[in-house]
């Protein structure tokens, strides 16, 4: 009996709208989770992430088995009582920040052996100790170790594409808790057949849900869509499809219409501790002078605690001026501009009326990139 059950309430097209039951709550799908990388979602508390609609998130296995410690958490009660979180949790299982440390790190059949970023200290991550590691935390979603190469390689991928598949399976041997879900993901860079042929063996070892991953990596826009098509082409229609690390609106809106139904990224925040604001019509960088004496909300239709309560010209005083209210303001805005987006989406698709509102979403965004909008 798994963990977790994913139903779908409504279909429009290749989009779907959908309920996922977790151990810890319900989550209405299509979904962004914000990242909590460190156990916190940077300039946020817990009780404002809730208050912005957020209903997932998620923590890096990668990062807490480095600091404080994965058996640490796990003394202190686990990864929700740890942070104050009682919402579902997803960790990612560190392969993807592994694999960017192309300096530090050597990679085997049996698994990878990497220096900390922190200190220079030997680690070794295989299948069977991520899923550890992830055990530890006690999220309620965890992720297979899988290899993220760089797109265009072909030769590589091929390789990495048959380590991943058997992580993956020994990833599903060593699991032990009933009351975790463990997801698969899918590789294969830009290549069809690749990523045709691990979305069938991953969906062939029967993972509750299904992440893909090795995207937003460098490849064109045209490239991820089209291998989303791919890849949603062939997996189950009743598992949750995770697409790793996409977030950006215009990406939430085309992937949506692909049929993705979870979603992560660290740009909402990011890009807040960069003074920059995500709206339906664009970006906004608040540094810029325009807004010096601007008394409008960054966005006039949104209802977040930023746009009720401040200007653009307070927000540019407190960017630069470097005070850490203007990260904590300009996330609270960034994180609800997102979660309300999904919650349109899955109303579009609940009406059957997804086309109309991605094109007309699409057609603004893509038309406004002015500081003046």
């Amino acid at each position: 009996m798994s963990a977790l059950k994913f139903e779908v309430t409504a279909q429009d097209g290749s989009a779907r709208a959908g309920l996922l039951h977790t151990p810890h709550g319900v989550v209405k799908t299509p979904v962004f989770a914000p990242v909590g990388t460190q156990a916190t979602v940077k300039a946020l508390t817990p009780l404002q992430l809730q208050e912005l609609g957020a209903s997932l998130i998620l923590a890096n296995s990668y990062h807490l088995h480095l600091r404080p410690g994965d058996e640490t958490i796990a003394n202190l009660g686990g990864l929700h009582q740890f942070m104050s979180w009682n919402g579902p949790i997803l960790t990612d299982s560190g392969g993807f920040q592994v694999f960017s440390l192309a300096k530090r790190r050597q990679l085997d059949a049996d698994g990878v052996t990497f220096q900390s970023h922190l200190d220079g200290s030997e680690h070794r991550f295989t299948p069977e100790s991520v899923v550890e590691i992830q055990e530890n935390l006690g999220a309620d979603i965890i992720m297979t170790l899988d290899e993220c190469p760089q797109p265009y390689d072909r030769e590589y991928n091929q390789h990495a594409l048959r380590r991943t598949h058997s992580w993956a399976e020994r990833c599903l041997a060593a699991k032990s808790r009933s009351d975790q879900a463990l997801f698969g993901i899918v590789q294969g860079g830009v290549f069809p057949d690749l990523r045709e042929q691990s979305a069938a063996f991953i969906a062939s070892l029967d993972f509750p849900g299904i992440a893909i991953g090795g995207l937003s990596v460098g490849e064109t826009p045209n490239e991820m869509h089209a291998m989303i098509e791919v890849v949603n082409a062939v997996l189950p229609a009743d598992r949750p499809r995770y697409l790793m690390g996409v977030g950006a609106p215009n990406d939430l809106v085309e992937c949506v219409l692909r049929g993705v139904d979870m979603f992560d990224c660290v740009l909402p925040t990011r890009l807040a501790r960069n003074h920059t604001a995500l709206t339906r019509l664009g970006r906004l960088n608040l540094r810029n002078s325009p807004f010096v004496d601007d008394q409008r909300p960054i966005d006039g239709t949104c209802t977040c605690y930023t746009c009720r309560t401040f200007s653009r010209a307070y927000i540019r005083h407190l960017c630069t001026a470097k005070e850490m209210l203007a990260a904590t303001l300009l996330s609270i805005h960034n994180i609800q501009t997102l979660t309300t987006l999904v919650g349109d989406l899955r109303q579009a698709i609940a009406d059957a009326k997804l086309e109309d509102f991605a094109a007309d979403f699409l057609a603004n965004y893509r038309k406004h990139r002015s500081p003046e909008i």
